[in-house]
């Protein structure tokens, strides 16, 4: 399987306790829904995992991976990334993306100019950016990114006046 047939959903974040729990921060819509897929994977593919979500609070999931009974080998885990076959996720609906699908598209602006490719995306706390090639960030939303063509391999960008270096300074009421 390779790994554009998989979908990150979660990553672990540290131990939590002294009988084995995780702290895992959840990519999923609802974070509890980390465990609801059937068991998880490494990025190669090759390791599964078999993940129980017990409670959710402060952006992470409270959790217990079988097999891992105290925090030492909870420690060991720190960072796992977990992944989920995509055959096994719910489709998506109009205007719904799983932002793997979209990591690795052309990012062009309105006025045609390449931004370079869609790299990854990131919440810290006030709302999704999309990063763009070369570190620049943009607001996720409508607004910003007015267009996705999935099949097209491109999104439109629209960033706002200044975000990006070069970028062209919006005209009052625009």
């Amino acid at each position: 399987m390779s790994k554009g047939d998989r979908v990150l959903l979660g990553v672990v974040a540290a131990p939590h306790g002294v009988r084995g729990l995780v702290r895992i921060k959840s990519f999923t819509e609802d974070p509890m829904s980390v465990a609801v897929y059937g068991p998880l994977s490494d990025e190669t593919g090759k390791k599964e995992y078999r993940v129980e979500a017990l409670s959710a609070a402060r952006g992470a999931v409270l959790a217990r991976i079988e097999g891992v009974a105290d925090r030492t080998a909870a420690e060991a885990l720190r960072g796992l990334r977990l992944y989920v076959e995509r055959s096994r996720l719910p489709t998506t609906g109009d205007r719904e993306w799983y932002e793997a699908d979209l990591v690795g598209l052309a990012a062009i602006g309105r006025d045609g100019r390449d931004w370079g490719k869609v790299t990854a995306f990131h919440d810290f706390g006030a709302g999704s950016v999309m990063e763009v090639s070369g570190g620049m960030m943009v607001p996720f939303n409508d607004e910003s990114v007015p267009e996705i063509d999935v099949e097209g391999g491109k999104v439109v960008i629209d960033p706002p006046a200044g975000l990006l270096a070069g970028g062209k300074e919006k005209e009052a009421g625009s």
